[in-house]
């Protein structure tokens, strides 16, 4: 072969090596809320509307009551909390009985979920399905549950009783877990559900369990605040342990009797939680609980780790706007704060 001929081949062959990399387009994004942080804000209580607020990944772009900017309506009150499946966001508005469904990368909604709820509380989805804890009628004490949605038609298909006040709902495997903060009363039970929607065991823990997250291992930590002293019957928060191969508490560390945590979290060594303003960092295989705060002198509403960050709400006067402050874990600083709605009561990375 002559040079010329192999020359003629070289550059051809530049050629469709340039066409190919010109013809692969990059990943296609899925919405304008990907790759971001989303606060739900719980709205003024009794009147007004919740709403949800966006912020980007690199903590730049802030975007407020997204929802309406794409959907010209509101979420209704109060919205208590998001939860998600693969591609889409499930928006519980507590006060108004329904549940918006939207797609969770562009929030433009799909259906809103009207029927078969009660008070509904929080969502999971598990076993192909959704589960929202439902407080029932307030003054009844035997009518909670757990409704069942269909995710392919988004309707409730079925209900499964449980103890009072199913709260914060997880799962892991086939399992569900339902921490039983009381409703406006106090419990101290963790109910678990398999995948035939039957409770299988119910775990008692410390009174008024608030929080669940599950750590490497697979065991699940429940943080209870314990019954305030307004009740007359105060009690110490506590941590609890469970196994989750056995559904048994297999470690409890207790606090003082009048110390009530909250905000449990997670960050694939340590579990956090608040306390009079501090945060507390434990490691999963300490005995004791920590003597040290890691962060004091903070106003917690909401609380979340992820990524060497710390991310805490402020709802302030519980009337006007709140705030979202951001913390490097290692250095304590305080990296932003950024406005956001009315109460903000749940932190989301999307």
């Amino acid at each position: 072969m002559n040079q010329s001929r192999v020359g003629v081949l070289i550059i051809l062959s530049l050629i469709v090596v340039a066409c190919s990399k010109e013809d692969v387009d990059p990943k296609e994004p899925l919405g304008a809320y990907e790759n971001g942080i989303l606060i739900s804000n719980e709205g003024p209580f009794q009147n007004g509307t919740g709403t949800v607020s966006f912020i980007s990944e690199d903590l730049e772009m802030v975007e407020n009551a997204i929802y309406n900017a794409v959907n010209n309506e509101d979420l209704g009150n109060i919205v208590q909390s998001i939860g998600f499946t693969d591609s889409k966001a499930y928006v519980i508005a507590n006060n108004s009985n329904k549940i918006t469904v939207v797609n969770r990368y562009t929030f433009k909604k799909e259906t809103i979920i009207e029927t078969g709820l009660s008070n509904p509380r929080y969502f999971v989805s598990a076993n192909g399905k959704g589960y929202v804890t439902n407080w029932g009628d307030t003054a009844d004490d035997t009518d909670d549950f757990v409704a069942v949605i269909n995710l392919t038609t988004n309707t409730v298909e079925s209900s499964i009783a449980v103890e009072l006040g199913p709260e914060e709902i997880v799962a892991q495997s086939n399992d569900i877990y339902v921490a039983h903060e009381g409703a406006f009363g106090q419990n101290n039970k963790v109910s678990v559900i398999d995948n035939t929607d039957a409770v299988t065991s119910v775990i008692t823990v410390g009174d008024v369990p608030n929080a669940l997250q599950f750590d490497a291992t697979g065991n699940l930590w429940v943080l209870s605040g314990g019954k305030p002293s307004f009740t007359g019957e105060e009690t110490a928060g506590s941590l609890s342990r469970i196994n989750t191969a056995t559904n048994e508490v297999v470690a409890q560390f207790d606090f003082q009797s009048t110390e009530h945590p909250n905000h449990l979290s997670y960050d694939g060594t340590n579990v956090y939680y608040s306390l009079a303003g501090a945060v507390y960092s434990m490691s999963t295989s300490a005995l004791e609980l920590p003597t040290e705060a890691s962060f004091e002198g903070l106003n917690i509403y909401a609380m979340a780790i992820k990524d060497g960050k710390l991310y805490t709400t402020d709802a302030g006067d519980f009337a006007s706007i709140g705030n979202l402050s951001i913390y490097d874990l290692n250095t304590k600083e305080e990296l932003k704060a950024i406005a956001v709605g009315i109460i903000p009561g749940g932190i989301y990375f999307n």
